[in-house]
């Protein structure tokens, strides 16, 4: 078994991210149109959010590292403003 940090996931990986959290949305729509209990909703919004923070983070860390990728330009005044966004909406800054 390999230890260390994995790879960051591909564009197309991310796409596939977006897909299934806008499945999940989806089965939230159903899931109030059945009159599921509110615990199995939450539950579901919850994993919903959890996939889009990901998604958000790993842009984070795509920017941060073509910034220090671009000829030793470091772009951190973009950086924190795209970090100040993810934490305004992503339940991780709250």
């Amino acid at each position: 078994m390999a230890t260390g940090a994995s790879a960051p996931p591909t564009r197309l990986q991310i796409m596939v991210r977006l897909r299934r959290a806008e499945g999940q949305l989806r089965g939230v729509q159903r899931m109030l149109d059945e009159d599921s209990s509110c615990d199995d909703v939450l539950v579901q919004l919850a994993a919903v959010t959890a996939a889009l923070d990901q998604v958000g983070l790993h842009l984070i860390g795509e920017r941060l590292r073509g910034c220090t990728q671009a000829d030793g330009e470091i772009c951190a005044d973009e950086l924190e403003r795209s970090v100040a966004t993810l934490m305004r909406h992503a339940r991780i800054g709250r």
